[in-house]
């Protein structure tokens, strides 16, 4: 009993010091292991580093300090487009059906490309003809023309209530009217001229302009929510030089924007969205100046 008993607890202590230095080689070798896969890990991604700064006019360039970049998957010009596209302005057509004015202007305005009645070259679009057919334009010269400030201008001989008391003479008398006064816009076009001040309350594009502004702060306050919920790689907040840093970029395709803020020096208020693409293993550095804003491609034809 005594023999065999020393052999297994010799046999039992040698297994436990086996155990023991094989755990001890694997503590050991752990920093090695791990060492080495952070860096396979780190050289599969890309790091960016950018400065922004804007130069004001006539003066030094000024580093963009504490502000936030938006480090995004896709183009914010393009995430705006895709977002006016589920918003879309109504057709012209659809827009002037709606108008609350003669179906006589509803034709003229689908027939010319303006809304502005109150443009002054509205008058240059405005025929003898349209004056006499579309009831606004005939009122608005009459109203230009009147107080007996151009002469031998012609006037109304029928009445209104010869319209339902002599049916026959009120329409010869008004197409009477309506010929000389046709006649005498030929013979003087210059009395057209200054018709666009009396045509300002049926002017359609204060509607078309109130509904595209609309539009636009709808497409304002949805873009950046769009941006951060489904093309946000990573944030970033410059330092009191402008200068920011990220890492652990999966290579591609990436845009350094400010969204629809505005950085501001001086006069000048200008946003970024600046493509990059970042490489596995190495960094990518850009900087942001005047020359690469949105408001200088923009303006480029």
């Amino acid at each position: 009993m005594l023999p065999s008993l020393l052999a297994a607890a010799i046999c039992y202590d040698a297994a436990m010091r086996k155990t023991a230095w094989f755990g001890i080689a694997l503590v050991l070798a752990g920093p090695v292991f791990g060492g080495r896969a952070a860096a396979q890990s780190a050289r599969g991604t890309g790091a960016l580093e950018f400065s922004a700064r804007i130069t004001p006019t006539a003066a030094r360039s000024e580093p963009v300090r504490q502000f936030t970049f938006y480090i995004l998957t896709k183009s914010y010009a393009d995430i705006v487009k895709e977002e006016e596209a589920k918003d879309p302005v109504p057709k012209r057509e659809d827009f002037i059906d709606g108008l609350k004015v003669s179906p006589e202007l509803r034709t003229w305005l689908k027939a010319h490309d303006t809304f502005d009645l109150a443009s002054p070259d509205v008058d240059k679009l405005i025929s003898p003809e349209d004056i006499i057919n579309v009831p606004e334009f005939l009122l608005a010269y009459q109203r230009s023309n009147s107080g007996g400030v151009t002469k031998g201008l012609p006037k109304p001989k029928y009445k209104e209530a010869d319209r339902t008391q002599d049916p026959a003479k009120y329409e010869k008398l008004r197409q009477d009217y309506r010929n000389a006064l046709q006649k005498f816009i030929r013979s003087h076009p210059e009395t057209v001229s200054g018709v666009e001040l009396e045509l300002e309350g049926v002017n359609p594009q204060r509607k078309w302009d109130a509904l595209q502004n609309d539009r636009r702060k709808r497409v304002e306050h949805t873009a950046p929510d769009a941006a951060q919920l489904h093309f946000l790689a990573v944030q970033a907040e410059t330092d009191l030089e402008g200068r920011a840093a990220v890492s652990g970029l999966t290579p591609g395709e990436y845009w350094i924007s400010t969204l629809n803020l505005r950085a501001n020096a001086g006069d000048m208020r200008v946003r970024w969205d600046v493509p990059v693409r970042v490489e596995a293993g190495q960094t990518t550095r850009v900087e942001l100046s005047n020359l690469n804003t949105t408001e200088t491609r923009s303006s480029t034809p």
